[in-house]
């Protein structure tokens, strides 16, 4: 009797530890986030598959620019006329506590009419934040996955997206962006998914572990935790919250449709209340048999003709009406739907029913 008492005991635990999840993976320190940057580059070295700059006047412009600050002076009224350069963007996100030194993965991405930047090299671009200051720089060989080829007799190839590519660790970071982390005497939780059930769990599980009222609920989205003032001792207070393990409350209700690809998905808590549902589709068929008219033989000004001929069919698939009790579950909602050979279209169309009759208890969304 011991062993069994042990045992149920043990399964009680595993069982709550699966539904267990760490604060880590439920919320977010604020302020400690990723940064966008940006920045203007000309890529060169390109295999004739450049920007023809005859149509794109600001490729040549910045070539031009480039070569003079670099101290090479053409005479003006020059067309340059190239095309191995293209004009890019560079876009790349700048990691929280990113520190001088250290390189970040960049993207390039055609501006012009340039058939590919494969084999192409960034000159060195200055990658700029919302404020206007310069914060990473970028400059490297490209990586380009995309191919594209041409004939002369205009047919042409193309194989994913030739016209952009990454630069892995192609950027060098110039300067820190300053976070309310250091400095900050509470530390907020910001949830992934704001939910009141949640934020009361995750303040829990805190005061049990570090006393009464270190961690308190804001909202459905916010925690906010007492903090100490030294650096180091913080970090090891934040590593000790986030590897906290809470059991997060369960969502709402939800039926969530993509009418683009037809899939549904049901949340566990849908309930349906008393409701009869017939569903069947009519299906109508048009066959075409055309016959052949001739004329009698020796028979004079008769001509061959073709006689249409039309079968129309008209049939009413045979779909049986079901009927849901009160408190009907998920999966006795999809049993009972299968037992009808609805498609994912026409469950759709049942539930959207169920849900303007008042018979469904959730939220539909759309997408």
């Amino acid at each position: 009797m011991r062993w069994i008492w042990i045992a149920a005991w043990l399964c009680l635990c595993f069982t709550l530890a699966a539904r267990a999840e760490r604060i880590k993976d439920l919320a977010a320190i604020a302020g400690v986030r990723n940064n966008q940057l940006i920045g203007y580059g000309l890529v060169v070295g390109l295999n004739g598959t450049g920007d023809n700059t005859t149509n794109i006047k600001f490729t040549g412009q910045s070539l031009r620019n480039m070569l003079t600050r670099l101290g090479v002076n053409l005479p003006p009224g020059i067309n340059l006329r190239t095309k191995n350069v293209a004009a890019v963007s560079v876009h790349a996100v700048l990691p929280p506590f990113a520190k001088p030194g250290q390189t970040i993965d960049v993207t390039v991405s055609s501006l012009g009419d340039a058939d590919s930047l494969r084999g192409g090299s960034l000159l060195m671009t200055p990658l700029k934040g919302v404020d206007g200051q310069v914060y990473a720089i970028a400059q490297g060989d490209l990586l380009v996955g995309g191919l594209s080829a041409s004939g002369r007799d205009g047919s042409r190839i193309t194989v994913n997206v030739p016209s952009a590519g990454r630069i892995p660790a192609g950027a060098t970071v110039e300067q820190t962006v300053p976070t309310p982390f250091g400095d900050a005497k509470y530390l907020t939780l910001n949830l992934h998914q704001p939910d009141f059930t949640t934020a009361q769990h995750i303040a829990g599980a805190i005061n049990r572990v570090l006393g009464p009222n270190t961690a308190n609920p804001l909202d459905s989205a916010s925690v906010r935790v007492s903090a100490p003032q030294d650096p180091g001792q913080k970090v090891s207070f934040l590593s000790m919250i986030e590897n906290l393990s809470v059991e997060p409350g369960e969502a709402s209700a939800k039926v969530i449709v993509n009418s683009r690809t037809g899939t549904v998905v049901i949340s566990r808590h849908v309930r349906v209340q008393p409701a009869a549902v017939s569903h069947g589709n009519l299906v109508v068929t048009i066959r075409e048999n055309p016959e052949v008219s001739q004329p009698e033989p020796f028979s004079r000004g008769g001509t061959t003709q073709v006689v249409p001929r039309s079968d129309v069919q008209i049939e009413e698939e045979g779909k049986h009406m079901f009927v849901f009790d009160p408190g009907v579950s998920l999966n006795e909602l999809v049993r009972a739907v299968n037992q009808v050979g609805a498609a994912p279209s026409d469950l759709v169309a049942i539930l959207e029913a169920l849900k303007s009759a008042g018979a469904l208890q959730a939220e539909m969304i759309v997408i």
